[in-house]
């Protein structure tokens, strides 16, 4: 396969649909179809979970009904496979906690005309300095 030309398009756009299901509690289910059944792998605060229906277990065990999300930069390449690397910096609030920034990477892989989430790491960017 070759580098797709339209990578920073298709993460832009990833991004925006991702966080728009992701935002709205009601919605948050739909994220279950981003992700493919056995070989999508997540990591949410260091915890790894691995195909959609466990992810989902998780996004929908997540408490906060609220959210304020700022989105700093979208940085996105082109994989050799055609897949897509995105890299979200941005700013977060839950609910009536503080906000902190984020960073989270996604990596894109194509199948068929479309494409599926088969990396999520996600981070506060919290320093630990006890």
């Amino acid at each position: 396969m070759a580098l797709n030309p339209q990578y920073e398009d298709i993460g832009k756009g990833f991004v925006e649909q991702y966080y728009l299901l992701f935002d709205n509690p009601n919605s948050r289910s739909g994220l279950v179809n981003f992700y493919n059944a056995e070989t999508s792998f997540m990591t949410f605060e260091g915890q790894q979970i691995q195909g959609s229906m466990k992810i989902l277990e998780k996004l929908q065990g997540l408490t906060f009904q609220k959210i304020n999300r700022i989105i700093t930069s979208v940085d996105s390449q082109p994989m050799f496979d055609g897949g897509v690397l995105i890299n979200v910096l941005g700013r977060l609030q839950c609910d009536d906690d503080p906000p902190h920034a984020y960073n989270q990477i996604f990596v894109l892989k194509p199948v068929a005309n479309s494409f599926y989430c088969a990396h999520d790491i996600f981070r506060l960017n919290i320093h630990d300095t006890a």
